[in-house]
């Protein structure tokens, strides 16, 4: 059985799962890939006060532990702790599951969630292709529960501010916007291949993904950059400006999109680009707007904070009949006004898209 057929027959497993819930008001969630961005999803919780981290998920023993002390001494409860998330999910008293895993891993973790009647908090890309999205969509309407996707700019109340100005006409009639993504991204080298480390559960990390000797540049942070993982910066930093991109200027889906890149300077095992330009041409509300997305691993302009030397290495640019506005990371707008760039309203504020989550 193919990725394919294996993900699309999970989607549509027979009967749907009980609904469990905890006895009283507390919402116990379970955390699953903890090292990067699952730390991030442990602190999140831990500052909600109806919110118990009752279970921890990791194939790294290493990690696990030491998120299990860390949790433990932050809130004086210890989680239950697994290696395999089919375990986990055997109990019934966790509500939700909040995934932290590698791109390969995403799909089956939140599908079988769903089937568990478990809500999910997925991190972005949610899936490794639209396919893969797809069946998310049909187990989240089949099993009734709520999906949320980790944009979380949505939650910044910059960036909804900044939304509803551009739809006020601050910089008038917008027409075209773009992603940037300028990280200093070095060479990867090149890893030889080695045992796997102990306490690592290796077959558990590749799930759905083919197998292949174990190498370090294809384990921690490092597999972004293969296509067996992940979908390199397109699908690592890309979907936050790409759905900042759309969802500020108001269009949905395009009528054109080419794409050119490739992995230049370095000589090393990265299958991935590390340059790359994509662009989008939408027709909507009787008008033809353009969006490009743009990935640079090196030495880069400036542009309104955004790349070397300055400011943030991600942001966006909105172009108007009026003038522009700057997206500086997920939490600031500023807008420039006329020929001559004249500062006009800015804002920076954060929010918490996990809080966003439990509330639904």
């Amino acid at each position: 059985m193919n990725r394919r057929t294996f993900v699309m027959s999970t989607a549509g497993a027979a009967a749907s799962a009980p609904l469990f819930g905890s006895p009283n008001d507390t919402i116990r969630v379970a955390v699953v890939g903890l090292r990067g961005q699952g730390n991030g999803h442990i602190r999140a919780y831990q500052r909600m006060p109806n919110v118990e981290i009752a279970a921890l998920v990791d194939i790294d023993e290493s990690i696990l532990n030491r998120r299990l002390e860390e949790v433990e001494k932050a809130t004086g409860k210890k989680p239950a702790a697994y290696v395999d998330i089919r375990r986990m999910l055997e109990d019934k008293s966790i509500d939700c599951v909040s995934i932290a895993t590698p791109n390969h891993n995403h799909t089956l973790q939140t599908i079988w969630s769903l089937q568990a009647g478990k809500h999910v908090y997925i991190e972005k890309p949610c899936s490794h292709n639209v396919f893969e999205s797809r069946q998310i969509v049909a187990a989240a309407r089949k099993y009734g529960k709520c999906v949320q996707h980790g944009i979380q700019a949505h939650s910044s109340p910059a960036l909804q501010e900044a939304k509803k100005l551009l739809e006020e006409g601050i910089i008038g009639d917008v027409y075209m916007t773009r992603g940037l993504c300028f990280k200093w991204r070095d060479t990867i080298g090149r890893a030889k291949e080695e045992p796997v480390p102990a306490g690592v559960h290796y077959d558990l990390w590749l799930g759905p993904a083919p197998v292949r000797p174990f190498t370090r540049n294809r384990f921690h942070y490092n597999w972004h950059w293969f296509w067996d993982y992940g979908n390199g910066d397109f699908g690592n930093q890309g979907i936050h400006e790409v759905d900042i991109c759309r969802w500020l200027m108001g269009v949905r889906l395009p009528v054109k999109v080419s794409a050119m890149g490739g992995h230049f300077m370095f000589d090393d095992d990265q299958e991935t680009p590390n340059v790359l330009v994509a662009t989008y041409e939408f027709h909507e509300g009787g008008k033809r707007k353009f969006m490009t997305f743009e990935v640079r691993h090196w030495m880069t302009n400036n542009e309104a904070g955004i790349g070397s030397p300055g400011g943030n290495t991600v942001g966006n640019i909105f172009y108007g009949s009026k003038g522009y506005m700057a997206i500086d990371g997920y939490d600031t707008y500023k807008v420039y006004l006329g020929r001559k760039a004249e500062p006009g309203p800015e804002k920076k504020a954060g929010g918490s898209h996990h809080a966003n989550f439990i509330e639904a």
